[in-house]
């Protein structure tokens, strides 16, 4: 009875019963995801990775259908920390993608983002409020593969470079008209304090999960060293 009584008492409290909360979760899968996709054969190219400041990952964005399309996603922004961007990867801030599109549509999909921030107006601007994609902050299907040299003009001049997965499939991906966001509840929640997008990030001002240990080490491992000067 005791036992059953203290069971109440833990649900009635919102506290986890010896399993992770949905924000350790949605990190941890977000260093899967960012692992998977850098071992792909035909991946991020390096040169793209080390010049970006900092990476979104956004795991199964749920893509909704009928008569009116939209996406709902919820991931992960880390920065190269430190001043100029020059320190190893930061501590995540979750973030929110929410977007929408007009056409006759059916069904649903989810599909895994990466989104490389390719310099600091663009961190700030994300780190800062909501943004929209392809008009507060210019945005572009990012190349892929080992050499860059045949991306666009375009690609090359975009503050957020997207890639998408999807049954299985790594491309470049169209995120315009998507709005980005920090979600400073959830941060709430995983850090246990009131903390901005940019404290954690930007400021350095609280350790990393454990949750983030995959995705942070993968990231310190492909590219430790900002190369975008």
């Amino acid at each position: 009875m005791r036992q059953f009584s203290i069971l109440i008492l833990i649900a009635m409290l919102g506290l986890p019963l010896g399993a992770q909360s949905k924000e350790e979760q949605r990190v941890q899968n977000a260093g899967a995801v960012m692992k998977e996709i850098l071992n792909v054969p035909d991946d991020i190219p390096r040169q793209l990775l080390d010049k970006a400041e900092c990476v979104i990952v956004l795991p199964s964005v749920i893509k909704f259908a009928f008569v009116l399309g939209g996406s709902y996603g919820r991931g992960v922004m880390t920065c190269r920390s430190g001043k100029d961007f020059a320190g190893p990867w930061s501590a995540p801030t979750m973030m929110a993608l929410e977007g929408g599109s007009f056409g006759f549509q059916a069904g649903g999909q989810a599909t895994d983002y990466i989104l490389l921030v390719m310099n600091a107006r663009g961190a700030d601007s994300i780190l800062s409020s909501k943004v929209k994609l392809g008009a507060g902050v210019s945005a572009a299907a990012g190349p892929k593969g080992r050499d860059v040299s045949a991306a666009t003009d375009t690609a090359l001049r975009a503050e957020v470079l997207s890639y998408s997965r999807s049954r299985g499939l790594f491309a470049g991906a169209f995120l315009d008209g998507s709005t980005l966001r920090p979600d400073n509840e959830a941060n709430k929640r995983l850090y246990k304090q009131n903390i901005t997008a940019k404290e954690i990030v930007l400021q350095t001002k609280i350790s990393p999960p454990s949750a983030a240990a995959e995705m942070l080490s993968e990231l310190n491992n492909r590219s430790p060293k900002n190369r975008s000067s």
